[in-house]
């Protein structure tokens, strides 16, 4: 009896600290983009944004420091090694315009975000690295 209580008392302590310690983990990458963009036809001013990977690893976040706007996607395993840990956002260029092409965190990668950009596969894609 004494041991199942013991388990039923230690169990939560050590799943809270599993937590903290992934929320450690998953640092926010900050990123300066020094261009106005667009993402999912929405404007954003060139800037300082955050990107964050939730805790699971299945969502990324880009987040404005500058403006109240924030972008969430699914990720999923991408190009790059497994033990990569940079943070990049790819974006393509149509003259001055700029389209998020995707977002990549560590080994993981959105999908290709900026569908609508037309013939942008012979376009190299232009790379702002995360800090």
């Amino acid at each position: 009896m004494k041991n199942t209580l013991k388990t039923l008392v230690l169990a939560p302590a050590v799943l809270a600290a599993a937590v903290l310690a992934s929320n450690v983990a998953s640092a926010e990458a900050l990123v300066k983009v020094p261009f106005n963009f667009t993402v999912a036809g929405k404007v954003c001013p060139a800037g300082l944004y955050s990107v964050d990977r939730d805790n699971i690893g299945t969502m990324v976040t880009l987040r404005s420091k500058d403006a109240p706007r924030s972008f969430s996607w699914v990720v999923t395993p991408g190009d790059p090694a497994p033990t990569d840990s940079r943070v990049v956002l790819r974006f393509d260029a149509q003259g001055q315009t700029h389209a998020l092409r995707n977002v990549q965190y560590g080994s993981v990668i959105t999908s290709r975000l900026d569908k609508k950009t037309v013939d942008t596969e012979r376009v190299p894609a232009l790379i702002v690295q995360g800090q």
